[in-house]
């Protein structure tokens, strides 16, 4: 499942309220959280130095830095010399109210300044976290002052108000790992497909590599030696050249198939889709045809007769004489088979040879110009129309089986 994670929503939407600012200590950016606790607009934030948005408080007493505010800028300091994270004790961080300039408001916070590294290891970031904790201070305080069973009450409503805001940013923090996850999965999935392609493009330039240096050589053999028999130097150039056209051919197919939807569908009727088949071809080798009448599936009629023509010609490969077409009805499924008596598929490689360009060593010893493309191109087309198209266990030779829905 591809999905994309939009970070600034997630950053937006987190219940901490969160603060970023440069190693300048120049705020860029600041979630709804630190917003509202704050009583700024991005407008007062943005762009200006933290402490020019939040001076210290000069009346604040036994603080001749204003209301914490030296001992956060020592934490910053800390942040950006060290790059590890700083948690600060508990400290008082008095705020000037928005609408009365001069005025400040007494808070106290709970805070933690976290460093983003860059790849030379550098701080570039710095997450500045600040929890307000003003209201609990002061409950606890008005406990002391009435004694704990005037401010029960009290306390039991704040004690809900915290497990309620702790059980959201598990839920938060559980979500955001899952969403982790999946994008590491994503990942991983497109690297193997990116990895899939290069391997395919590179093994697809060495098979088209092989008939042009044919061609080639053959060329180089009619220039230097002016009494080779042209028509022997023809006849190789045009097996070369359909070898070529061939490979371009299912490369092309393959193309359409990874980047177009299926082609428009129509009543197809499996039988008579092998005989016209059998009637086009010019066999090698003897068919034995049984075909069950009226077994229709609803696929495009030349994508249909490609992928019969690659299994008829993966069965003539390897035939040793007979090779047999079936065609019968498993409700729901309609089913054609092409079972050929030659030296079989082993178990294991049964999966590999739906494989782009995977080529066994018996199907290069006897047919050394195959692709290894025309299988891969018979089971696109199968899944492209809710099939499947597998090797199945057979006493002698090979035995294909193709799955189509039957149509209604």
């Amino acid at each position: 499942m591809d999905l994309e994670i939009d970070y600034r929503a997630v950053f937006e939407a987190l219940a901490a309220p969160l603060l970023v600012m440069t190693p300048d200590l120049v705020v860029v950016a600041a979630n709804n959280s630190y917003l509202k606790v704050t009583g700024r607009g991005r407008a007062d934030l943005l762009g200006r130095p933290f402490f020019a948005v939040f001076p210290g408080n000069p009346d604040t007493p036994n603080d001749p830095d204003g209301q914490g505010a030296g001992r956060l800028r020592a934490s910053l300091e800390r942040v950006i010399a060290t790059g590890e994270p700083d948690t600060m004790a508990l400290q008082r961080y008095d705020i000037e109210a928005s609408d009365r300039p001069g005025v400040f408001e007494e808070r106290y916070w709970s805070t933690i300044n976290v460093p983003v590294l860059g790849p030379d290891g550098e701080v570039k970031l710095i997450v500045h976290r600040s929890e307000e904790v003003t209201g609990f201070l002061r409950l606890l305080w008005r406990s002391g002052e009435r004694g704990l069973t005037g401010a029960r009450a009290e306390l039991g409503s704040l004690e809900t108000d915290v497990y309620v805001r702790a059980r959201e940013l598990q839920d938060l923090n559980e979500g955001l790992q899952q969403a982790h996850r999946q994008q590491r999965q994503t990942t991983s999935a497109l690297r193997e497909t990116i990895e899939r392609q290069r391997q395919f493009v590179f093994d697809a330039s060495h098979d088209l590599r092989n008939p042009i240096t044919g061609l080639l050589t053959e060329l180089e053999t009619a220039l230097s030696e002016p009494d080779t028999d042209p028509q022997q130097i023809l006849r190789k150039l045009l097996r070369g050249t359909e070898r070529l056209n061939d490979i371009v051919a299912d490369l092309l197919e393959l193309s359409r198939l990874d980047t177009a939807t299926p082609a428009a569908t129509e009543p197809v009727d499996l039988g008579r889709l092998v005989v016209d088949e059998l009637e086009r071809r010019t066999l090698t080798a003897t068919v034995l045809a049984r075909l069950d009448q009226q077994v229709v599936v609803r696929a495009s009629r030349i994508r249909m007769s490609r992928l019969l023509a690659n299994l008829m010609a993966n069965a003539e490969r390897h035939t040793t004489t007979v090779i047999e077409v079936i065609v019968t009805t498993a409700p729901p499924d309609a089913i054609l088979e092409v079972i050929d008596d030659g030296p079989g598929i082993a178990p294991a490689d049964r999966e590999r040879i739906f494989e782009r360009l995977c080529r066994l060593d018996d199907a290069c010893r006897r047919d050394p110009g195959g692709s290894g493309l025309g299988l891969p191109i018979a089971r696109q087309i199968a899944q492209g129309y809710g099939g499947h198209l597998y090797a199945a266990d057979h006493p002698t030779g090979a035995r294909f089986v193709l799955r189509l829905p039957l149509s209604a």
